[in-house]
């Protein structure tokens, strides 16, 4: 039972919430971001490399193989390198990464913005025989009588 009510305090924190909401806007902007990609990104870039889909880029490391049981042959899978969906992988990822970036680099220009609060102003001096602290305007010490 204390396991069930140390979950629920756990669940209900603050934090904990604050992440969950993260991660979950954070997998919409990285559904957004791979649209972005290859919907917008990736077709004029193609276009312009002679109307290449970089979806369909890959090196074909051997060809499917279809069943023939009258020879014995069982049905293998392709195998391709897919190195145009790792580019438009790699171009998510730089999106993303560069969006973070401006975020926290904007969160870091709010927080020094910040107004400092001005140094107060220096009141005391210290005495130069016996070094105790006296009034800025005392031209005496009070602690040794010594003119300052």
């Amino acid at each position: 039972m204390s396991m069930l009510k140390e979950f629920k305090e756990f669940a209900v924190r603050g934090n904990v919430i604050d992440m969950a909401v993260g991660i979950i806007i954070g997998g919409a902007f990285g559904k957004i971001v791979s649209s972005m990609v290859n919907d917008i990104i990736m077709p004029p870039i193609g276009m312009a490399l002679g109307n290449v889909d970089f979806a369909d880029l890959k090196v074909v490391l051997r060809e499917e193989v279809l069943a023939d049981p009258a020879q014995g042959v069982e049905a293998l899978p392709a195998v391709a390198i897919n190195y145009g969906m790792f580019i438009n992988t790699t171009l998510d990822f730089i999106i993303v990464a560069f969006c973070i970036f401006m975020m926290i680099r904007t969160i870091n220009k709010l927080k020094r913005e910040q107004p400092t609060a001005a140094p107060a102003p220096v009141t005391t001096k210290e005495c130069p025989q016996c070094c105790s602290i006296i009034p800025l305007k005392a031209s005496r010490c009070p602690q040794c009588t010594s003119q300052v």
